[in-house]
């Protein structure tokens, strides 16, 4: 642990060389002594290994809560992300004319680290981001950091935060890798600088029911993604437009909105933050991802493990129709994990779904989660140890 702690401290000790942390042509209000505050402050507590933050653990909901660092590395014009740096948690000053602020050139990524019974730290299938994050990037014209950059600060980020990670059974660590345009930018063009970030937040269930049936919403006024458009990569500008179908859904009880696609209007997608699945017998049907739905890690990796069950595993177009005649029906996601939907309304008629007995979503998540969590095996080599 003292060997894990000096790590940590000359990594922060290495951003001190300058009095502040330059963005995008502005600095961050981050301070050489604020550094080795954190700094002293993290070797303070290097002889308490299992402390833990004072929060309650027993009610973590998914919100945003402060941690101790976040990891930020930039790429200068026309350059390559350099060595990153950790960096106590807080404020970035950007230009008005950065690119992420105008013409919304950014992308994320979302993932979690998981502690278990006997205080060792894992992620789960990080390469699979930092993979999706360059697909995105190519998408969006932005340079991207490696795959081995990718994993090394979301290792970083995490261990940093190590005593924000939920004790077993209570949570996660939630992770997010940010790819955002900094450079000054007026005409449409890509910015000519970036900034590569991963800050973290201790959480919990996504939704307000828990593992509860999910009560969903068939959206056939707005769309989430267009042909040719940015649907299937994790862009930035992919979300806010949903806000207002949410929003309104919400407002009418809803758990969240399912939206189908926008030329024929009757074909499923993905809802607002997860990816949707349809069973019927004892086959197992999802939407093909051909570039307006996000190819989701979590999705992957149910495939793969129903795959692996003898289940009949389909990725394919799949219809409004199939979805009112479906046993049962559940959704996927880095946030959601594997949650069952107990019903669906389309055009003022409900639809309620198989939610108790033998469920397949059940079954799905016990085994994605055991994996995680370390009580199933890892023959497939996705989880990997923070050392």
């Amino acid at each position: 642990m003292l060997q894990k702690s000096s790590f940590l401290c000359r990594l922060i000790r290495s951003s001190t060389s300058a009095s502040f942390l330059k963005i995008g042509g502005h600095h961050a209000s981050r301070t050489a002594s604020s550094l080795r505050a954190a700094c002293e402050s993290a070797h303070d507590r290097s002889g308490m290994e299992d402390e833990y933050a004072d929060i309650d653990w027993n009610n973590l909901g998914f919100g945003m809560m402060q941690t101790d660092y976040m990891y930020i590395s930039k790429c200068p014009k026309e350059g390559r992300f350099e060595q990153g740096q950790l960096n106590p948690y807080g404020k970035l000053e950007l230009q008005p004319s950065a690119g992420v602020l105008n013409y919304g050139q950014g992308l994320f990524e979302g993932l979690k680290a998981y502690k278990r019974e006997d205080g060792r730290i894992f992620l789960f299938r990080p390469d699979q981001n930092a993979i999706r994050m360059q697909g995105g990037a190519e998408r969006m014209c932005m340079p991207s950091p490696s795959v081995d950059q990718f994993i090394d600060a979301v290792k970083q980020t995490a261990f940093a935060n190590k005593r924000w990670i939920p004790p077993p059974d209570k949570g996660s660590l939630y992770l997010r890798p940010l790819l955002i345009g900094t450079g000054p930018i007026l005409g449409l063009a890509p910015a000519p600088e970036y900034i590569f970030l991963v800050y973290a937040s201790p959480v919990g269930n996504y939704y307000k029911a828990g593992l509860g049936p999910l009560n969903l919403f068939v959206e056939d006024e707005f769309h989430r993604a267009g042909r040719g458009g940015a649907g299937g990569v994790k862009a930035i500008t992919n979300y806010a437009p949903v806000l207002k179908a949410l929003t309104r859904a919400r407002s009418r009880g809803f758990s969240d909105v399912l939206y189908l696609d926008s030329v024929h209007k009757k074909n499923l997608e993905e809802s607002s933050s997860s990816n949707i699945f349809v069973v019927k017998g004892d086959s197992i049907s999802t939407p093909t991802t051909a570039g307006t739905i996000l190819a989701g890690v979590t999705r992957r990796s149910v495939i793969d493990i129903a795959l692996q069950k003898g289940y009949k595993m389909e990725e394919r177009t799949v219809s409004i129709d199939e979805l009112l005649d479906a046993d049962e029906v559940f959704c996927t996601g880095t946030a959601v994990g594997v949650s069952p939907v107990g019903s669906v309304t389309y055009q003022s008629k409900r639809i309620c779904y198989r939610t108790e007995g033998r469920l397949v979503s059940r079954e799905l998540y016990s085994t994605l989660v055991g994996i995680q969590t370390g009580q199933v095996e890892d023959k497939n080599g996705w989880v990997l140890e923070i050392e």
